[in-house]
C-alpha cells in the first residue's frame, strides 16, 4: 500500500484528486494564469524549462491558458546535468510548439567563480545557488524585454521544506502549481498528456552533477507529501503519523526540521518593529 492509499483508507485525507476535482483544479489553474497575465497587462509569459515534471506541467498549463504563441521558454542547462536537461526540455518546447532559446549559463557562472573569494568559489552549495539565481536573472531579462511575466514552477512540497534557492527559483511573478503537492503535480501532468518518462523522471534542481531532490532531502516525495499532509499541514501528531503511513520517526523529524529551518524563505525579509 502506498502512502497516498494509506492516507485515504485510514484517515480520510485524500492526496490524489478525484476525476472531477482534477478537472476543476486544472481549469482553476489555467484561469489563474490567463487572469494573471491579463491583469498585469503583459504580452505573455516566460518559463524556465528544465525537462523536469514541475516546469513541464507548468508549461502545458501556460499553453492551455495563453496559447503557444504567448509562451517563451528558456533552456538554461549547466555542466551539472547538461545533456539530459537540454534534451528533455527541448522535447517539451517542441511538443508544445512554443518559442524557446537555449542559453549556456556556464560562462556566467564561471565569471562569478573568477570574481569570488577562493573559499566561496569552492563551496558546492554556494556555487549551485549561483546557477539557480543566474537562471532567475535571465528569466527576468527576457520577460522585461518582451513585456511578459515570469511563471514559477515551484510546488507545495518544495515550498514547505524550503527546497528552493532564495531569490532564485522562487524569484518569480506567480506560482501556478504552488498549491499542489508533488504527487498532485504528477497526477495533473498525466491528465495534461505529459509523457510518462517525464512524469517519473528523477527530480533534480541541477545544482551540481548527480544531485537529486530526494537524496538531498533524505526521503522520497511519497513519504514527504504524506508527512506534510498529515502532520505539518494536517491534524495528526507525530506518533499518529508514524503509525498511519509506516515511516520511521526520523523521517517525520526530518520533515519538521526542513519546515522549521526554512521559515525565513517563505516570509518577507524582516525589519525591526516600528517604534
Amino acid at each position: 500500500m502506498t502512502n497516498t492509499e494509506a492516507l485515504r483508507n485510514e484517515t480520510g485525507v485524500e492526496l490524489l484528486f478525484s476525476e472531477t476535482e482534477l478537472e476543476r483544479r486544472r481549469e482553476h489553474i489555467v484561469g489563474f494564469i490567463a487572469d494573471f497575465v491579463d491583469d498585469a497587462g503583459a504580452e505573455g509569459a516566460v518559463i524556465g524549462l528544465s525537462g523536469g515534471i514541475d516546469s513541464t506541467a507548468t508549461a502545458y498549463l501556460a499553453v492551455e491558458a495563453l496559447g503557444a504563441d504567448s509562451v517563451h521558454g528558456l533552456l538554461m542547462p549547466s555542466s551539472a546535468n547538461l545533456d539530459a536537461d537540454e534534451t528533455d526540455a527541448e522535447r517539451v518546447a517542441e511538443a508544445l510548439g512554443i518559442e524557446y532559446d537555449t542559453i549556456d549559463i556556464n560562462p556566467i557562472v564561471d565569471a562569478f567563480v573568477d570574481a569570488a573569494p577562493d573559499h566561496a568559489a569552492g563551496d558546492r552549495m554556494a556555487l549551485g545557488n549561483v546557477r539557480v539565481r543566474t537562471r532567475a536573472v535571465l528569466n527576468y531579462f527576457l520577460a522585461n524585454a518582451e513585456s511578459r511575466v515570469v511563471l514559477g514552477t515551484g510546488n507545495r512540497s518544495e515550498a514547505a521544506t524550503g527546497y528552493f534557492t532564495k531569490y532564485g527559483d522562487q524569484a518569480v511573478d506567480c506560482n501556478p502549481i504552488g498549491n499542489l503537492y508533488k504527487c498532485q503535480v504528477r497526477q495533473l501532468a498525466r491528465d495534461l498528456g505529459v509523457p510518462e518518462d517525464l512524469v517519473t523522471r528523477t527530480p533534480t534542481a541541477a545544482m551540481w552533477e548527480g544531485q537529486t531532490d530526494e537524496e538531498e532531502m533524505g526521503l522520497g516525495y511519497d513519504d514527504l507529501d504524506a508527512i506534510l499532509a498529515l502532520h505539518v499541514h494536517g491534524p495528526l501528531s507525530k506518533h499518529a503519523t508514524v503509525e498511519t503511513i509506516d515511516v520511521p520517526r526520523g523521517a517525520v523529524d526530518r520533515v519538521l526540521e526542513l519546515y522549521e529551518t526554512s521559515a525565513h524563505k517563505r516570509a518577507m525579509p524582516p525589519a525591526p518593529d516600528p517604534l
